[in-house]
């Protein structure tokens, strides 16, 4: 039996979706204004990880994550370059999409932008407003009025006399209490605004994720994730608004956070700047071996990130990827009972999705089948791949046919079988610039990516 570690009641609770046999899933995804860092691909990989393991036990994932491309942030970054807020998030979302391909992460089902949804804020709006739950400010905004929302603080275990204001919220002396936000801001010269009942502006952060979780999955729906950062305020707010509207106890069943990547304690952001863009590392690491750093670790705890964490996922993965390449050359006959492994794989994942006793799993796997192996090969590989459509990261794509490597591969075995030796170093050499490991064994020549 699945059980996820559930922040809203801070224990392990087992997973029972709404609807038998499907699981309805929002994440919240970037604000576009810059490129991804580290800490934006390790969400991804979580919860690509989460909803790869549930489609493993068989349920139907309907899986949601955002783009918010329009903010304070989106709207200064824009002016910067001078060019409109829209312009900016057509160049940043396909740095987005290139980056979590390269780290294996599945699209999503659905990836809305919070733009294509004003008038459906703008009806959200109206319900809370009816529910007497907004005020306005003039000339500022609409805001929510946290005192009339029941048990704010929940998700965080904050009491409301207690709170400090979070990321986005901002001081406001007209505010009636510190820790009320903005879910509707007015309009400012030269900013992009959308017209509503209550005067043309643009929609608050929180808003958003409220009102795309709804319009896509409903006003009640499974699992919601998101970073560590996001619980409070955003997460809390966003259960604030969606309650005022659809009654207390609705809006996400289970929520999930990842933990924070840290350099020398403190968490990654672009706020501190001590942050490293996956484009960046995924210029000098393959997004496998990225990927691979994360598994290494529990999703809900820190990883204090170096270079040298990377160097040793990257021979870590090697041994994997070189055990599969020498298991895929074998013709072994004797057989292995896969049968523990695949349950001792299946209880650390439905541990609240323990990638890191999964992995031990294959390098017990590894150690007991050994390099010289005289066992079947296709359970044992069979076995791997279902184990690795929820993990992403042992086997690489086969060079596809007609590709350039596969060219230069055959060239070489044509320059090899005339002697033309000073040929096929070459093309072994430019192969490796390529990022290509060729391997001449009794069999052939197997080759490998290397970073």
């Amino acid at each position: 039996m699945l059980k996820i570690k559930n922040t809203l009641s801070g224990k392990k609770e087992e997973f029972e979706p709404l609807k038998k046999g499907a699981v309805s899933m929002y994440v919240c995804g970037p604000t576009v204004y810059d490129y991804g860092h580290l800490g934006h691909g390790r969400s991804a990989v979580c919860f690509d990880i989460v909803r790869r393991y549930l489609k493993y036990k068989g349920y139907d994932v309907e899986f949601v994550s955002n783009y918010t491309d329009i903010d304070d942030k989106m709207i200064n970054r824009a002016k910067e370059e001078g060019i409109g807020v829209d312009k900016l998030a057509e160049k940043i979302i396909p740095t987005y999409e290139k980056d979590y391909g390269a780290l294996g992460i599945l699209p999503a089902d659905k990836a809305p932008r919070a733009t294509s949804y004003i008038a459906e804020m703008i009806v959200f709006l109206e319900k809370m407003y009816a529910a007497g739950v907004l005020y306005v400010i003039d000339g500022d905004g609409v805001y929510f009025d946290v005192s009339k929302a029941k048990n704010y603080g929940k998700l965080s275990g904050q009491k409301l006399e207690d709170l400090k204001i979070g990321a986005r919220v901002e001081e406001n002396v007209k505010k009636k209490n510190p820790y009320d936000f903005v879910v509707w801001k007015f309009a400012k010269e030269g900013e992009p605004s959308w017209p509503s009942p209550y005067g043309d502006g643009r929609p608050g952060w929180h808003l958003e994720c409220s009102v795309m979780s709804w319009k896509l999955l409903g006003k009640e729906f499974d699992i919601h994730g998101g970073g560590g950062d996001l619980m409070f305020p955003h997460h809390e707010c966003e259960i604030a608004q969606s309650e005022s509207v659809f009654g207390e106890g609705s809006f996400a069943k289970y929520w999930m956070h990842n933990g924070f990547i840290t350099i020398h304690k403190e968490k990654m952001s672009k706020s501190l700047k001590n942050f490293f863009t996956l484009k960046d590392v995924l210029e000098k690491y393959d997004g496998k071996v990225v990927r691979f750093m994360f598994l290494q670790t529990h999703y809900a705890n820190p990883i204090e990130f170096s270079f040298d964490l990377l160097e040793q996922a990257k021979a870590s993965l090697a041994r994997v990827h070189d055990f599969v390449r020498n298991l895929e050359h074998s013709d072994g006959k004797k057989k292995l009972d896969i049968a523990p492994y695949k349950k001792e794989f299946e209880e650390f994942m439905d541990t609240d999705f323990d990638t890191s006793g999964a992995l031990s799993v294959v390098f017990d796997l590894i150690k007991k089948v050994g390099w010289n192996t005289e066992h079947k090969k296709d359970e044992i590989l069979k076995f791997l791949k279902e184990v690795d459509d929820v993990l992403g990261v042992i086997f690489y794509k086969e060079v596809e046919a007609g590709s350039e490597v596969e060219k230069l591969i055959k060239e070489r075995e044509n320059a090899r079988k005339e002697k033309d030796f000073k040929k096929a170093d070459k093309i072994r050499a430019d192969l490796l610039k390529m990022g290509i490991e060729l391997e001449d064994t009794a069999k052939g020549t197997v080759w490998k990516k290397v970073s």
